[in-house]
């Protein structure tokens, strides 16, 4: 059965290619490597000795869309990854983010529509909960007014697709992911931001290994028992293994509604100061950081509720923080090697 993952050289989508073709799949992968890097297939292979077809192409151009499913009739379910995800960036340049993160997925639910039937799994975003009323987050928490361009594109590509459903033969599955973390225990594939990290255990592992000179915490006076932000940090395999189990329950036809929505979380929050502390005791490393203000945007926690994901889906996350952390450290010592 053939599979097609957009973004699939990226972070989480090359650990969900990992983990597709370890059951089995053959898949398709489509990337137009504006933050991935055509040597992620290397380590592909190197875990899984299978290399899934890649092309170059930007999901922008509709014409280039309908010429890949023409040629790929075959393609029987989709994990949708491509987009820009950088927050501040979205405020600075938020038609960018439209055009990339709207425009792509509307040209690809226009070729679903005209199979007889097709699986779409979409890689949504606990930012669309915004500061939520209470902890743990249910699935059934209130959508809240995004607090950028980008989270208001995930929010926007979940209304488009319930709505598309709703008047199709496309069955679809929102995954709603809390912090991805980590890399592959092989430390053939992981994070590889470009630039300046935006993510917190990049920049930490980027400091441990000197290339930056200290972290900044940004904020230790919030309401948490440490005064710094709490986070739910899901290991990405964890997260890649999730895409699996939830495209299987389609293909199946065990999905309930013709959408369905899923948090994906560990269902345990960890302050930017425990993260910190225990990167320093999985690497032995000492991590400079000092304490700035606020950044514009940061809530103060945000952590799942796992009983959905756990009960329905039949999915547990099942590695550590700690795992996560040493596989991230690993990952950055060998690229930097």
């Amino acid at each position: 059965m053939k599979i097609l993952v957009t973004g699939g050289l990226g972070f989480i989508g090359s650990h969900t290619v990992v983990e597709l073709q370890n059951e089995g799949f053959d898949v398709v992968i489509i990337d137009n490597l504006s933050n991935s890097s055509e040597n992620v297939l290397d380590g592909i292979v190197a875990i899984t000795g299978k290399k899934p077809i890649f092309e170059n192409l930007d999901l922008r151009e509709k014409a280039a869309v309908q010429n890949f499913f023409a040629r790929h009739a075959d393609v029987s379910g989709v994990i949708h990854f491509a987009a820009s995800k950088a927050v501040n960036e979205s405020v600075e340049n938020p038609l960018l983010y439209y055009e990339n993160n709207i425009n792509a997925l509307v040209y690809i639910l226009q070729e679903l529509q005209k199979k007889e039937s097709a699986n779409f799994i979409f890689s949504s975003s606990c930012t669309v909960y915004g500061e939520a009323d209470q902890m743990p987050i249910t699935e059934d928490a209130p959508v809240k007014p995004a607090l950028s361009p980008y989270g208001n594109t995930k929010q926007i590509g979940e209304e488009i697709i319930t709505e598309t459903c709703k008047v199709s033969n496309i069955r679809s599955i929102l995954l709603r992911y809390f912090n991805p973390i980590g890399a592959h225990a092989s430390a053939e594939i992981g994070e590889l931001p470009n630039g300046v990290p935006q993510n917190l255990v990049p920049f930490i592992t980027q400091t441990g290994i000197g290339m930056r000179q200290q972290l900044s915490v940004y904020g230790d006076d919030y309401p948490t028992p440490d005064g710094t932000c709490i986070r739910d940090y899901i290991h990405v395999v964890d997260l890649a293994k999730a895409h699996v189990v939830a495209l299987q329950r389609l293909i199946g036809g065990k999905n309930l509604d013709r959408v369905e929505t899923f948090n994906l979380g560990t269902g345990t929050g960890s302050s930017v100061l425990e993260v910190i502390q225990t990167f320093e005791k999985v690497s032995g490393k000492t991590l400079p950081y000092q304490i700035v203000g606020r950044r514009e945007g940061d809530i103060i926690s945000a952590y799942a509720n796992t009983d959905k994901a756990n009960d329905v889906l039949g999915w547990k996350a099942k590695l550590t923080l700690e795992e996560g952390l040493a596989s991230a450290w690993k990952w950055e010592q060998k690229i930097r090697s």
